[in-house]
């Protein structure tokens, strides 16, 4: 037994059982660990995004880590864009970087570089294996810093602590420290704050918040003492449909989500950290909330925030049989004929989506009406992008397909984004998920003409056009995915968008439809 079987033993032990991979020679001892390990399903990536995006779409859906393998510090580089995703969802991750064997490192090899450096803006917790006798401690140390909120672990591998020997690992199951107590004097604090501004009082969703149990305690809290109910701008999961309470999402346009927020006094947190600006903007404030709002926190990421609720709700003599605000039918709006359009996809994927799928909205401005229809849709999950980092989308698709089989996943992806990481189209071919895409083909990078707008330029030359237009030549997202192994069609008519939605969604496997708006 070498250090490579060691980790992979404590990973299992720990139900860590799917590995999103991208090795090089570093890693080949552990690759030939996995693959004496049938329990461990090792998914390829063919880009490091790839890996690590599909790690946060299965973690937030599982609530449990997956592996990250990548070869040394440039492939951890690679795959940064959506640890940084992944650590502001606040998902559990344990990503592995082999390096080489230690006593090569002062010769400096050309893929030597500062592992340590490079991992630590966007992890919770690092550390270096220092032989084969430290990697199953470390290895325990990493589940345990997973578990532990917020959750980003990387593991430095070193080439010969892997192809070291070891011993049997005697207990290798982690064991986590269990989550803090919410405070029950900022629950009393909060009570008397909500009866003192009636009417005038939101609180913040998020994480385990934003499931269906405790959506409907903060719904009855709503229903009972006039309290608006909000989302962060950029939502990690949330649990939406019919029969369930559907809170307001924060727009990302800073005057919209200013005017939202005008009216509230007090803005109560669950899970959730004050909306803020995304950038900043000359003459305009980055806070949301208006002058003298008082903010308050009524329990963080990491505590039990339905408990939290629940206590609320019974310092403010909430009754269990309060009635709560949910949607129940779908608005009476004509069905979308004619030419394609950004709101007519919204409405088609609202209207047809199957009961329990999961959405994964990486549309960016594209699909920004979709949300409030998905009050109305079937029930389902959502999820977006939430570091503001793009890429993210169809790796995210991926992690959740695998961490859902059975489930019917949605990935709504803007062209520009989607372009980042088109390679997980041929991991989702090759893992026979079934991941329905739809890319918002509009040629351009939207949100960027909208911010140029934001900063006051309202005329771009050709310069700048050339920077934020997809064109000349046009992408052609059918041929792209062909390539990669996924049947696609394009359409540009609202009738023929809803025939191949139907027929998506009708059978299993990868598909891509190319919305022309």
């Amino acid at each position: 037994m070498n250090g490579a079987d060691v980790l992979c033993d404590v990973l299992l032990a720990n139900d860590v059982n799917v590995c999103f991979a991208n090795p090089g020679t570093s890693e080949m001892h552990f690759v030939a660990a996995l693959d004496r390990k049938p329990e461990m399903r090792c998914v390829l990536g063919l880009f490091e995004g790839v890996v690590t995006g599909a790690a946060d779409g299965y973690a937030r859906m599982t609530d449990r880590p997956a592996a990250t393998l990548l070869h040394t510090g440039p492939g951890l580089a690679n795959g940064l864009a959506n640890i940084h995703n992944a650590r502001r969802a606040r998902v559990p991750m344990i990503n592995i970087v082999g390096d080489h064997a230690s006593y090569h490192l002062p010769l400096d090899a050309p893929l030597t570089s500062d592992i340590e450096s490079l991992a630590a803006p966007m992890s919770n917790w690092v550390r270096r294996i220092a032989g084969p006798a430290d990697v199953a401690p470390s290895a325990q140390a990493a589940v345990r810093a997973s578990l532990t909120p917020p959750g980003i672990a990387t593991l430095i591998l070193p080439a010969d602590a892997a192809w070291g020997g070891a011993g049997p690992v005697p207990s290798a199951r982690a064991v986590p420290a269990p989550p803090p107590a919410f405070d029950m004097d900022v629950v009393r604090k909060i009570a008397e704050a909500v009866r003192a501004s009636h009417g005038r009082v939101g609180m913040v969703l998020r994480g385990r918040a934003a499931r269906q149990d405790a959506l409907e305690i903060a719904g009855r809290i709503s229903a009972a003492l006039d309290v608006r109910l909000f989302s962060e701008v950029l939502v990690a999961r949330m649990q939406r449909g019919r029969g369930r309470v559907a809170p307001t999402r924060i727009p990302y346009p800073i005057d919209a989500a200013r005017a939202l927020l005008a009216d509230i006094d007090v803005l109560i947190l669950v899970g959730a950290k004050e909306p803020v600006a995304f950038f900043a903007y000359p003459g305009k404030p980055g806070r949301l909330v208006c002058e003298g709002c008082e903010v308050m926190t009524l329990a963080k990421h990491g505590e039990d925030l339905e408990a939290a609720l629940a206590a609320l709700g019974d310092e403010l003599g909430i009754k269990p049989l309060q009635p709560v605000s949910v949607a129940t039918a779908f608005p009476d709006e004509p069905t979308p004929r004619g030419t394609l359009t950004d709101d007519a996809i919204a409405v088609s994927v609202a209207r047809k989506l199957p009961e329990n799928a999961i959405v994964c909205d990486e549309a960016v401005t594209s699909a920004r009406r979709y949300f409030a229809l998905s009050a109305f849709a079937a029930p389902h999950d959502y999820m977006m992008g939430t570091g503001g980092s793009i890429g993210g989308g169809i790796p995210m698709a991926i992690g959740a397909a695998i961490a859902c089989p059975g489930r019917k996943v949605i990935n709504l992806e803007a062209d520009g984004s989607g372009m980042y990481t088109v390679q997980g189209l041929w991991t989702q071919a090759r893992e026979k998920l079934d991941v329905v895409t739809i890319v918002f083909s509009n040629r351009t990078y939207a949100i960027l003409h909208a911010e140029m707008r934001n900063v006051g330029v309202n005329a771009i030359g050709e310069n700048a056009r050339r920077m934020l237009d997809l064109d000349q030549p046009t992408l052609d997202w059918v041929s792209l995915a062909s390539g990669m192994g996924v049947e696609a069609a394009r359409a540009d008519t609202c009738e023929r968008f809803e025939a191949l939605l139907d027929s998506a969604l009708s059978r299993p496997g990868p598909f891509l439809i190319e919305a022309v708006v």
